[in-house]
């Protein structure tokens, strides 16, 4: 069955999975629009990966549906898979084969044609930087190299709607990066892409829009600057050189501010609502001055995706990532 030509590539409607007793999904719904990048983000246990994987037709929803194309991902889960590729957390190539090796055969595997799959494994090697270790065995290389190469098998089809889960882990920045690149470039192309990420600076880098999940419910949505708002303005911040004299900064952020301020006596530092921009830092550094205490740091913090965890999910950013667990089955 062709694809549904549709604005939404996927649609997930009332998914509800349960393992046993335990409710991994309670009623998610969310679209992605074609050729966006849409950032599936919640704490360990939030639900990420068993949408992912009912959305890829891994596992079937015990209620609701999902569309992928425009097609049911359970009435036609053999065209579905056509169309997608997915790179789950942990990487799938065959150690034994070389890296050109594994990308050629699976152009076979999709009856790509041998010239077309060479061709294709060819240019996917040059795209992600594994050129010159073409010729090795996949289980010398590193595991940022792995999780490359694993990347670039999911492309050699060119699927229309690409699902990345964890898909950085395990690289240093500057592999991070370039990847980043390859993803920029596919949506520029068309391409599809809904990931999930325990990497909040990924998020915020990347995705269009971003669904939040906790208990296997959705929270939030939005875009990164959305989200943000939803957490409050940003702070005003001084750091002091004299623990002693906190109090009195405080009392001179209150007055610039307008906003009651909080005392870290830890940091030494004291921090209130603020939303006038530089402005109401250059205020704060001149009462500061005039009154003689000494400053080693500051400035406006605007809110992060950190903090839009913290708020709404109680969390913190580094349970982003769904630990493999076998009642939820990865997330």
């Amino acid at each position: 069955m062709p694809p549904i030509q549709t604005a939404l590539a996927i649609e997930a409607s009332g998914l509800v999975k349960r393992y046993g007793e335990k409710v991994a999904l309670d009623g998610v719904s969310f679209e992605v629009p074609r050729g966006t990048v849409c950032g599936l983000l919640g704490p360990n246990g939030a639900g990420k990966t068993t949408a992912v994987r009912i959305l890829t037709t891994l596992a079937e929803a015990d209620a609701g549906s999902a569309r992928v194309a425009g097609l049911d991902v359970h009435a036609s889960a053999k065209a579905v898979r056509r169309l997608l590729g997915l790179a789950a957390q942990e990487a799938t190539v065959d150690g034994l084969l070389t890296g050109r090796e594994n990308l050629i055969m699976i152009g076979e595997l999709h009856h790509l044609g041998r010239r077309t799959s060479v061709a294709r494994a060819d240019e996917l090697l040059d795209q992600f930087a594994l050129t010159d270790a073409a010729g090795r065995l996949a289980k010398t290389y590193s595991g940022g190299m792995r999780r490359r190469l694993d990347l670039a098998a999911t492309l050699v089809a060119r699927p229309e709607v690409l699902f990345l889960d964890e898909p950085t882990t395990g690289l240093d920045p500057r592999a991070r990066n370039e990847l980043w690149a390859v993803l920029d470039t596919l949506v520029g192309e068309g391409t599809t892409i809904l990931l999930t990420t325990q990497y909040l600076e990924e998020a915020d880098r990347l995705a269009d829009d971003i669904v939040v999940i906790d208990h296997g419910r959705v929270i939030a949505r939005g875009d990164a600057a959305g989200l943000k708002r939803q957490v409050g303005g940003s702070q005003l911040f001084a750091t002091v050189a004299d623990a002693a004299r906190l109090p009195e900064a405080a009392g001179i952020l209150a007055r610039v501010s307008g906003s009651a301020p909080e005392i870290d006596e830890a940091a030494r530092s004291v921090h209130a609502g603020g939303d006038e921009g530089p402005r109401a830092v250059a205020r704060l550094g001149e009462a500061l001055a005039d009154a003689g205490i000494e400053v080693e740091d500051l400035g406006l913090r605007r809110p992060t995706l950190d903090d839009v965890f913290l708020t709404l999910t109680g969390a913190p950013a580094d349970a982003g990532a769904d630990a493999p667990q076998a009642a939820e089955v990865g997330g």
